[in-house]
């Protein structure tokens, strides 16, 4: 994966061969515990969802690379880059789960996908017909496909099936976008520089 540090990513994985990942709610808060942990230095969180299935981050990376000493209780000393922290996220997360439900074998696929949702894309504008032509609603792409990938996020666990409403998901940060909780995983105001509203 390439990061930038000044950039918003998204960030996702799926389990292997439709694995559960999230079996307890202890699996889902260990996992949390992590990317506090290991990516705090990096980056911001904006969004997450953590689904039983796969996971989805939204980032803005500060760091590409930090620096450790031996008292930080950040594993080692010398420098780990963005890329190393999460695999060492997936890797002891795995092991973890591993331990729990005694298998063996890789439980996230290959490679974690990160794209970059600030650099200009090619996204379809929105449009619809009116009695005076049709209208194009056009937004700037950096501020376009961030918020569709914001809602995304948020709508997994609707999308799923498993909730009628996004805040009705414990795992992801549509609770605190929604006001129910007021966690300090995400980073509000940082949604809110970039023109992120949820709903």
């Amino acid at each position: 994966m390439q990061f930038e540090k000044g950039q918003l990513y998204h960030i996702y994985n799926r389990s292997n061969s439709g694995r559960i990942v999230f079996i307890k709610e202890e699996n889902y808060i260990y996992f949390l515990w992590k990317i506090r942990k290991l990516l705090q230095n990096h980056c911001d969180v904006v969004a997450y969802c953590l689904m039983p299935t796969h996971f989805h981050l939204m980032i803005y990376v500060k760091e590409k690379e930090i620096h450790l000493d031996q008292n930080s209780g950040l594993y080692s000393s010398g420098t780990r880059t963005l890329n190393q922290s999460i695999g060492i996220i997936l890797r002891s997360y795995s092991v973890a789960l591993q331990k729990q439900e005694n298998f063996t074998g890789s439980l996230f696929q290959q490679h974690t996908k990160a794209i970059c949702l600030t650099k200009p894309v090619d996204v379809s504008p929105a449009y619809f017909n009116t009695a005076f032509g049709t209208h194009i609603n056009i937004l700037p792409p950096e501020k376009q496909y961030p918020q569709m990938c914001f809602n995304y996020i948020h709508n997994n666990p609707v999308a799923a099936n498993i909730v009628s409403l996004p805040e009705e998901w414990e795992f992801s940060s549509a609770r605190d976008y929604s006001g129910l909780r007021n966690g300090t995983l995400v980073n509000k105001n940082l949604a809110e520089d970039f023109g992120l509203s949820y709903r």
